[in-house]
């Protein structure tokens, strides 16, 4: 049983020197985003790399705590935001917190990473979709970049 926790605190640890973060502050971020009043439930699906036709793998739940639509950096010139909306609706780019529920070290933790698509159930069976498309993380937790499905809707 020791060496589990070991692992996982291993595990932690190299996951916040990977981004320069303390472990300590980013594990209180991430307690505070998975019980936050505004966290909603929601599943992470991955697509497979080798294969765009195959199903994708459900990587497990998490929450989410949508912060807004994404405001691109004051110093991005016109040319940067066109080349990072591309063809996309700015409109359908948000962010929000994602933190999964699985304990860190675990066979069942993962990051939400750029091409995972997340199912969001805000309630009452509605469900919906956004794709994960850049992430930002410091010891505030993972703020994603997403692009709203509103197709799914």
């Amino acid at each position: 049983m020791t060496s589990n926790k070991l692992g996982a605190a291993d595990a932690w640890k190299q996951h916040c020197e990977t981004y320069g973060l303390d472990p300590q502050q980013r594990e209180a971020a991430r307690l505070a985003i998975l019980n936050s009043g505004d966290a909603q439930n929601c599943t992470i699906y991955r697509p497979d790399e080798n294969d765009p036709d195959a199903e994708e793998t459900d990587m497990g739940d998490a929450v989410i705590v949508l912060t807004g639509p994404f405001e691109p950096p004051a110093e991005w010139d016109a040319a940067e935001r066109d080349d990072f909306y591309a063809d996309i609706d700015p409109a359908l780019f948000h962010t929000g917190y994602i933190e999964c529920e699985a304990e860190p070290g675990t066979a069942g933790f993962f990051s939400a990473e750029p091409g995972d698509y997340v199912a969001v159930m805000p309630g009452k069976g509605k469900v919906v979709m956004y794709y994960v498309y850049d992430f930002y993380e410091d010891d505030e937790g993972r703020d994603c970049v997403l692009i709203r499905d509103d197709e799914a809707e």
